[in-house]
Order: C-alpha cells, then structure tokens, then sequence
C-alpha cells in the first residue's frame, strides 16, 4: 500500500479535522506498526514520507497527539501509539481485516512418528506478502508438479525481473504466453525454463525474447 494514499473517512470523525499531511503521518505509523511491531523512528517517517526535517515530523507528531490521535512516552524511543478509537474506525472502513497471524502449534513429523512438541510462537502470514508488489495466479498444468506445485494450487508472486539461477519464476515467453517453470542463464543471450516433470522437456530461448515478471514465494493449497 502506498504509503502516501490519503484516507478521506477522517473527514466524518468526531475529533478536529486533520490536515492531508497529519493523515499520511498517522497512516503511516499506523501501517508500520502493524507490520513491524514496533512503532518508527522520526527518521523512518521522514523518509517514509519524503519530509523535509525530523523538526517538521516533530510537528506533525505533536499536533496528531493534541488532536487524541496519538500517544507518545517521552522516556522511551519507538514509543508512537495510534489510538483505540482510531483503529477501531480504521476497521469498520475496512482497512485492517481479520489478522493475518495464527497459532504455531508446534512441529509434525512427516516421515518417523516423534514426539510433537507445543510451542507459545505464532506465524504472522503477512511475512509471505512482499508488500505492494506481491501478486497471486492460479497454477493451471502439472509442469511444476516434482517441486510440489499442482494443478489449483496458488503461488504467491514477487514483481521483479532480478532473479537468481534456479528460482521459480514467472515468465513472459515471445510477449505471448506466461508460464511458471525455473529459471536458469545458459549464456550472456540465452536462457533456460527448466520444468519439474521429467516428462516434460525445457523451454530453451534467448534472453532478448523473456520477460521475468516475478519469482514465488509461497505456494498455497486450500483442500477444502
């Protein structure tokens, strides 16, 4: 999400009106919050926000505070807090959904039977999303089938084109047709898609003719 995106429903809240650039502020700690757990530094929100000064976040962080939107402990660094209030409306705008943390239970065996053991962490799934460029496709086709990734399965995918030698990657073949296979240099001019399904032979074309749109973080797989 850019963090420069304006959120207009403050126009309607109780508290005094905001300016358009205490609302990227208080969207942007906000957002960092929740991603990082921690609150940022006045230099992370300068940069975040292209600011001029840590005197003009100073500003914004003290009126935000005197408008109730913001808490602040001036004997602890990292200590911005949005209000209740706040992310209670930010929710019923539909800007956080349900939490995207689970329970880790433990570990499962998957070959001998051992003994499992419970732990007390949790697996926040937003650690799979690569921010506002991460995408998902539907996998159609067993061509990835030996690297686990079926036919309905979905992969998550980051846009990039700078990709390693072996990675999974989706790629633009001839400006044509997409496809998921790993991606491998043979040369300064030509490259290799090599599938994982020994029935299938790879895909040999020159660099000048590819287009990488993505390399996969994730596979999921719903079963019901």
């Amino acid at each position: 999400m850019n963090h420069l995106t304006v959120s207009f429903f403050f126009a309607s809240m109780e508290h005094m009106a905001l300016t358009r650039r205490q609302k990227q502020v208080l969207d942007f700690i906000a957002e960092f919050v929740q991603r990082h757990g921690y609150s940022p530094s006045y230099e992370e929100i300068a940069e975040g926000l292209d600011l001029a000064s840590l005197a003009t976040v100073h500003k914004h962080i003290s009126s935000l505070e005197g408008k109730g939107y913001l808490r602040r402990n001036f004997y602890q660094s990292r200590s911005l807090e949005v209000s209740a209030k706040y992310l209670e409306e930010q929710r019923q705008y539909g800007r956080y959904g349900p939490s995207l943390e689970v329970r880790l239970a433990g570990r499962i065996a998957a070959g001998s039977p051992v003994e499992s053991v419970a732990t007390d962490s949790s697996l926040n799934l937003g650690d799979f999303v690569a921010g506002d460029e991460t995408f998902a496709l539907e996998v159609r086709g067993d061509s990835m089938i030996e690297d686990h990734i079926c036919d309905g399965d979905y992969v998550l995918v980051e846009r990039t084109n700078d990709v390693k030698d072996g990675e999974i990657v989706v790629a633009l073949v001839s400006g044509m047709e997409t496809t998921l296979k790993r991606f491998y240099r043979e040369s300064d001019t030509l490259a290799r898609l090599q599938p994982a399904n020994s029935a299938m032979q790879p895909i040999l074309i020159p660099l000048e003719n590819l287009e990488l749109q993505g390399r996969v973080l994730a596979v999921l797989r719903k079963y019901r």
